[in-house]
């Protein structure tokens, strides 16, 4: 869990600079395309493809076709119809997603894991926003969409690594999960992406390097090797401490307007459901172990 959470708190940054940088000024495709190659770049060094069966290292492809590719073509779209707080807010059915993918694949119903998953659900829908235009729905749809790729991604990648020997390095097996990525973007990018857009400041190929090294690269190691180490339930619901962390940081530093009042609470609730999760786990460890 505390890697889940340094990466919460790494990622809280990424929303803000990406709708206040780069959103409606730089291709959306070819930021897409820039910090998976960078995270790519990365990891290429530590690869050893013969760590893993070709069959594995093909899983590990589509986890992040699906978890980094599809779901940034959906992710940076976004930012076109919502504000920041708004795609953040739009995140809360990621836990959902995550313990129903789950509870699907496994074909049982787990109520400790949807429980702690709706109220982080509560949590987050606490921390409101009023207002619909006319990019409400549509963004919304979007975010889903996005959603749904990031948590299918988490579902996949914590199931293929358990299946794998205990001692796999899993730095020297993850470059496979973005270059899985970049076979889908850069067609993408190819295809629907607009040249003309492209960075025009030193501030935004900055932003684009440190999204794609750190964010990205160093960020989406670690929140997926952080996945393997934790229950389907925690991983769930610290899907949504992204979205109080990436609120505080976009009031903080580019002074857009929330409630703090909702935000507190939102946050608390979270954290509580965090502390339901962690009681559910350990009632189904007593119960193996009796």
């Amino acid at each position: 869990m505390p890697m889940l959470i340094a990466v919460t708190l790494l990622w809280a940054f990424s929303f803000s600079l990406i709708g206040v940088y780069l959103a409606g000024q730089v291709d959306a495709w070819f930021s897409v395309l820039m910090r998976v190659a960078l995270a790519t770049l990365v990891f290429l060094p530590f690869l050893k493809p013969r760590q893993i069966k070709t069959t594995v290292a093909v899983q590990l492809m589509l986890c992040g076709a699906v978890q980094l590719g599809i779901m940034y073509g959906f992710y940076y779209q976004s930012f076109l119809y919502l504000s920041v707080p708004k795609v953040l807010l739009f995140t809360v059915m990621t836990p959902i997603y995550i313990t129903l993918l789950n509870d699907i694949i496994d074909r049982r119903l787990n109520i400790g894991f949807i429980i702690s998953a709706l109220l982080a659900v509560i949590g987050a829908v606490t921390i409101r926003y009023q207002g619909v235009d006319a990019g409400y729905w549509k963004g919304l749809l979007i975010v889903q969409g996005a959603n749904l790729c990031f948590a299918a991604g988490q579902v996949a990648y914590k199931r293929i690594i358990a299946k794998q020997p205990i001692d796999l390095p899993q730095r020297t097996v993850f470059a496979w999960f973005f270059i899985g990525a970049l076979v889908i973007v850069s067609p993408c990018y190819l295809l629907l992406g607009n040249g003309d857009k492209l960075p025009t400041t030193t501030l935004q190929w900055a932003i684009l390097s440190y999204l794609g090294v750190v964010a990205s690269g160093l960020g989406y190691f670690a929140w997926n090797k952080g996945a393997t180490q934790v229950s389907v339930g925690t991983l769930a619901v610290a899907n949504n401490l992204l979205i109080p962390a990436g609120i505080v940081v976009n009031v903080l530093f580019w002074n857009r307007d929330a409630d703090i009042l909702r935000l507190s609470i939102g946050g608390a609730i979270i954290l509580f459901a965090l502390l339901v999760n962690d009681k559910f786990n350990q009632k189904t460890q007593q119960t193996k172990m009796a």
